[in-house]
């Protein structure tokens, strides 16, 4: 069915009606980077030079503004760009990233981190925003992945 006349604000809802509840939801986004690494201490395929691409899914939660948007998609995306794609896609993470095994166990930790810091410096995480769970492919079939819980308990 074809709709005879397109919502408008204003006079079909009012801005008040935008923001239908006050619950915290979860939002997630997955993105794609391609990179080249080794395993170091490690007997197997992975102790040569290769590469993957990897896929990260990154889930964040908060309760909704004025018109309903916990975070803005397009948000996630451009802080992806900035702290994740733009210094590990298409480099040899042994090169790129601090000292440690280039597992997924680790990077994704790292991940972490840069994210998080990246929400605090932004002013998201004040707003009740805040990462709820990262998952890192290292293949369609193999992945780590970490929770907030995890991350604020050191046991």
């Amino acid at each position: 069915m074809i709709p005879k006349k397109v919502e408008t604000i204003d006079v079909d809802i009012q801005r008040h009606e935008l923001k239908y509840h006050h619950k915290r939801v979860a939002v997630t986004k997955e993105f794609t980077f391609d990179a080249a690494h080794h395993l170091h201490c490690y007997e197997g395929k992975c102790k040569s030079l290769h590469g993957h691409t990897y896929k990260l899914v990154i889930t964040m939660s908060g309760f909704v503004n004025d018109i309903g948007i916990v975070v803005d998609f397009g948000d996630i995306k451009r802080i992806f760009n900035e702290e994740i794609k733009n210094k590990l896609d298409h480099r040899y993470l042994n090169e790129v990233l601090p000292n440690m095994n280039t597992t997924a166990e680790n990077m994704i930790v790292w991940i972490w981190e840069q994210l998080d810091t990246k929400l605090q410096q932004e002013g998201v995480k004040e707003k009740g925003t805040r990462l709820e769970s990262l998952t890192l492919y290292e293949t369609p079939t193999s992945y780590a992945t970490v929770t907030r819980e995890w991350m604020s308990d050191n046991d």
